[in-house]
């Protein structure tokens, strides 16, 4: 069932909210965009906490990030870029989280990879969790760091800078930013105690084979590293 525009409002928020009781965002930090029905996009204004945002403070803009509706002087962040290059790669994404989820940011900070298959649920839902090349923020070299990793990532990490995520709808996106810093915490508390244990290529290969079973959308990177002729 398609959401109303009033309704995709909420759910913005709500996840804005979540995202700064989580402790993912600071001050004015992060993004949530999604795509609209008719082709434009809404999007959460620049300069505001994440845990001020309200439904009218939204902005609506098109593809290349003009504004289309918003309050007196508000419009999207700056990184509006990395959202909107997501959709121009991908057909399939209808929704963008941006945060800075600490231990996940750490990872992206280390220039650590997510890359060890040894969580059952993140083989699952993510499979592996690049770190994309750095970028200065609100310019395009941000978005063309990311093009590569779109077409097999519904999640990286970016260098020096915090985790993005794309879903078909804005929960997906939301549950993948959860995900995702789960499973960082999980990889840090392993290495504390040793170092992850991975699990064997062919429980690997049956778990990424159960996602169309679970209706798990988007793309997979498949288990690369004894696949290597993937």
């Amino acid at each position: 069932m398609e959401l109303s525009y009033a309704e995709i409002r909420e759910q913005i928020c709500d996840i804005c909210h979540k995202m700064w009781q989580l402790g993912w965002v600071a001050a004015n930090d992060g993004n949530v965009s999604v795509k609209l029905q008719d082709g434009s996009f809404m999007a959460t204004p620049t300069g505001i906490s994440k845990s001020f945002i309200t439904p009218e403070k939204l902005v609506r803009i098109d593809s290349e990030g003009n504004v289309l509706e918003a309050l007196e002087g508000f419009r999207p962040s700056s990184e509006i870029k990395m959202h909107l290059r997501c959709y121009q790669e991908r057909e399939d994404v209808g929704a963008v989280v941006h945060a800075h989820p600490p231990v996940a940011t750490g990872f992206a900070v280390a220039h650590k990879a997510l890359d060890e298959y040894s969580m059952i649920e993140t083989v699952i839902a993510l499979g592996s969790i690049p770190v994309t090349p750095y970028g200065t923020p609100s310019t395009y070299e941000v978005p063309d760091a990311i093009a590569p990793y779109l077409g097999e990532h519904d999640a990286v990490l970016l260098m020096n800078h915090g985790a993005l995520t794309v879903g078909a709808d804005a929960i997906t996106a939301y549950y993948r930013m959860e995900t995702l810093e789960l499973f960082a915490k999980i990889s840090m508390y392993a290495h504390l105690l040793g170092g992850a244990k991975e699990i064997s290529k062919e429980n690997i290969d049956r778990l990424i084979s159960m996602r169309a079973g679970y209706g798990v959308t988007g793309k997979h990177p498949g288990y690369k590293k004894y696949n290597t002729e993937q």
